[in-house]
C-alpha cells in the first residue's frame, strides 16, 4: 500500500492525539485531499477517509469483514451480536431484531423520555450552571434502555460503572485488559441471570422476555447468542447518545448563533441533530478485517489487514456534502454514517434520534442562553468522542 504523503501518515495522523479528537475536521480534509487512504503508526493497517469509499467497504462486508479476533479486547468471550458477526449469520439475527427498535416502537418512549428529560433538566435550571454529564447526558438516556430492556432503575450504577470499565478502562494496556475481562464477566453474569427470571416471567413487551421466547429457522435462541445481544445493547445502549449529546452541546455553547437559530426556530432541531451527527460524529471510525485484496482511492490494500473507517471524515467530505465545512441546520440532504451503513448500520438509530431530539427540545426550551463555563478547555476522548468535563453557565433569571 502506498500514500502520497508520508509525512501525513507518520505526523499528522496520531490516533491518541487529544487535540485530533477535539477538532478532527481539518485533519479530515487534509487525509481527502493528499492521502485518502493513508497509514496509521498505532494500527499500522489502511486507514480510509472518503465518503465513496467508506460507505463502499461498509456494503461489502465479504471485503471489509466485522469478524474478527479484536472483539476480545472489549472484554468479551465472543463476538456481540449482531454488530461484530457477518450476513448471512447477521441478516437472520438483523430480521427479529430490528421490530424491537422500529420507528413506531421508539415513539410509543416519547412521552416517558420527555418527562425524565424535563425532571432532570428541573433539577439543576435555578442554579444556573451545571456539569453536563453528569447532570444531563449520562442519566438521560439510561431511562430508555432500562424500558426497553425490563431492567430495575436501581441498577444504572452498576450498568454505568460496568460500561466504563469495558469502553475506557484505567491504567496501562496490562491494567485496561484485566478490568475489561473482570467487567465482561460481571455483564455475561447480571444478564445470564436477568434471562433465567424471564424464562417463567408472565408476558412482557421487554427485549429480555423476547430473547427469551424469539425463533430463529424455528429454533429458540441458545444463551450465548442471548448474551453477547445482551452486551451489545448495554454498551450502545448507555453510551454512544451520551456521547452525541456531549459534542452537541458543546458545539452549541461555542457557537451561540447556532444555538440561537434553534430557539428561535425549534423546528430546526431535527435537522440539528442530523447536521451535529454529522459535524461532530460521536463514533470517529468502525475497524474491518480486509478479507480480500482491493483497490480504493488508487490504493492498493492487501488482506489480512485491519483497516479503519474513518465515519467522521466521511461525514465531512466536500465530495459529498455540499459545503461540507458549514454547519447547516437546515441542510436538504443529509445522508451521513454517523449510524454507520450497509448491514451493520446501527439498530438503535431511530432511538438515537429519539433521544437527541427530545433532549434538545426541553433543553433549549426551558434554558435558551447558556455557555462553556469560562476558563474551561474541554478534553474529548478519541473513538468514541465523549467530553470528558462539560461545565455549563447561564442566567437563571432569563
Amino acid at each position: 500500500m502506498t500514500a502520497e504523503n508520508p509525512n501525513l501518515e507518520t505526523r499528522e495522523l496520531d490516533l491518541t492525539d487529544p487535540a485530533l479528537a477535539r477538532r478532527p475536521q481539518p485533519l479530515y480534509a487534509r487525509l481527502h485531499e493528499r492521502c485518502p487512504v493513508a497509514r496509521a503508526p498505532l494500527t499500522d493497517g489502511p486507514v480510509i477517509s472518503r465518503y465513496e469509499d467508506v460507505l463502499w467497504a461498509l456494503r461489502h462486508p465479504e471485503v471489509f469483514s466485522s469478524e474478527m479476533s479484536t472483539h476480545l479486547a472489549l472484554g468479551t468471550e465472543r463476538p456481540m451480536i449482531p454488530q461484530q458477526i457477518d450476513p448471512p449469520r447477521q441478516t437472520r439475527f438483523r430480521k427479529i431484531l430490528d421490530p424491537q427498535f422500529s420507528r413506531k416502537r421508539m415513539l410509543a418512549l416519547e412521552p416517558e423520555l420527555r418527562r425524565h428529560a424535563r425532571a432532570l433538566i428541573e433539577a439543576f435550571a435555578d442554579a444556573g450552571r451545571c456539569e453536563f454529564n453528569r447532570a444531563f447526558a449520562i442519566p438521560y438516556p439510561c431511562i430508555a434502555f432500562l424500558r426497553l430492556m425490563g431492567l430495575p432503575l436501581e441498577d444504572l450504577g452498576l450498568f454505568l460503572e460496568l460500561k466504563d470499565a469495558v469502553i475506557r478502562p484505567p491504567g496501562d494496556r496490562g491494567a485496561a485488559a484485566a478490568a475489561r475481562a473482570e467487567a465482561g464477566g460481571r455483564i455475561y453474569a447480571y444478564f445470564d441471570r436477568a434471562l433465567d427470571e424471564r424464562a417463567e416471567a408472565e408476558p412482557g413487551e421487554d427485549v429480555l422476555w423476547y430473547l427469551r421466547r424469539v425463533e430463529i429457522d424455528g429454533a429458540p435462541l441458545t444463551s450465548e447468542e442471548r448474551l453477547d445481544i445482551c452486551f451489545l445493547f448495554l454498551l450502545g445502549g448507555l453510551d454512544t447518545v451520551t456521547a452525541t449529546l456531549g459534542c452537541s452541546v458543546l458545539y452549541r455553547a461555542e457557537n451561540p448563533e447556532q444555538r440561537r437559530r434553534i430557539t428561535l426556530r425549534p423546528e430546526l432541531i431535527p435537522g440539528a441533530v442530523d447536521e451535529l451527527l454529522r459535524w461532530e460524529t460521536p463514533v470517529m471510525l468502525v475497524p474491518r478485517l480486509v478479507r480480500q485484496d482491493v483497490r480504493l482511492s488508487g490504493v492498493e490494500i492487501a488482506a489480512g489487514q485491519i483497516a479503519l473507517l474513518l465515519l467522521g471524515a466521511a461525514d465531512a467530505d466536500a465530495s459529498e456534502f455540499a459545503e461540507a465545512a458549514r454547519v447547516d441546520f437546515a441542510r436538504e440532504r443529509n445522508p451521513h454514517l454517523a449510524f454507520g451503513g450497509g448491514p451493520h448500520r446501527c439498530l438503535g438509530s431511530h432511538l438515537a434520534r429519539l433521544e437527541l431530539r427530545v433532549a434538545l427540545e426541553e433543553l433549549h426550551r426551558r434554558i435558551p442562553d447558556y455557555a462553556l463555563e469560562p476558563g474551561q478547555t474541554p478534553l474529548v476522548s478519541f473513538g468514541i468522542r465523549e467530553v470528558k468535563h462539560l461545565p455549563l453557565v447561564w442566567d437563571p433569571a432569563r
